[in-house]
């Protein structure tokens, strides 16, 4: 893993205790949301069992009949010998459902879906804004950003989701990032049902640029009112297509 302090923060959002009821299946979400965020990516090294167990609250037995799940699913690979370990694999090519399957799975969500994100994210991005950031968190915030801008076709939405991410980490609520990782997933399967649209992603990028630059000049009000653009853009798009 490597990121620095906002991708710290944000792993001990998502490696935080899991609740004692589902511990299993919880332990399984937290870890595949982990692959699938880009915390922890193709080639990375699962931190130690006993490790990873403490932070999760689980026993060691649960731990290993998580991972041994993810193997099965192809997430992730056991190495033996030296250097050996748990790795996260290449991810599998992910069926895609079309849009009139997601419509039919979601149409009863869609709109609780945007509406969460609406009422979290400005706010993360405000929050972040009107913390004193020190240089590592604002060089961080910046590579994330160039990284989204930079990104492929193939690898534009595990970027997005790292720079929206890094926003709420910065915000220094654990809360508030495990939220925004929750509709990050669940927006990630609608965005990937619906086209990649050049003149969209230009948009997108823009709109990244005018938060990020809210946030580091600490303009609170600003930062929530260009992410509330930016939400309201993508919701635009999610509606014109899925709906």
């Amino acid at each position: 893993m490597t990121g620095g302090n906002v991708e710290a923060l944000w792993t001990r959002t998502l490696f935080a205790p899991v609740p004692v009821r589902n511990a299993f299946e919880v332990t399984i979400e937290r870890l595949v949301q982990s692959i699938r965020l880009g915390v922890l990516v193709e080639g990375d090294r699962l931190p130690p069992e006993r490790d990873l167990a403490d932070r999760f609250g689980v026993s060691r037995v649960t731990l290993r009949e998580a991972i041994r799940a993810l193997r099965d699913a192809g997430l992730v690979e056991s190495r033996r010998g030296r250097g050996g370990g748990t790795f996260v694999a290449v991810p599998p090519k992910e069926r895609r459902r079309s849009p009139e399957t997601i419509e039919a799975a979601m149409s009863q969500s869609l709109e609780d879906v945007l509406a969460l994100r609406k009422a979290i994210e400005p706010g993360a991005a405000a929050l972040a804004a009107s913390r004193t950031l020190s240089a590592a968190d604002r060089s961080s915030l910046l590579d994330y950003l160039r990284a989204a801008g930079e990104a492929d076709a193939s690898t534009r939405r595990r970027a997005d989701s790292r720079l929206h991410l890094a926003i709420a980490a910065l915000g220094g609520s654990a809360l508030v990032t495990s939220v925004v990782a929750d509709v990050q997933m669940r927006l990630d399967e609608l965005l990937r049902a619906i086209p990649v649209i050049p003149g969209n992603i230009a948009h997108s990028d823009q709109q990244h640029a005018a938060i990020v630059e809210a946030i580091l000049g600490g303009q609170a009000d600003v930062a929530r009112c260009a992410m509330e653009e930016h939400v309201d853009g993508t919701a635009a798009l999610l509606r014109g297509f899925l709906t």
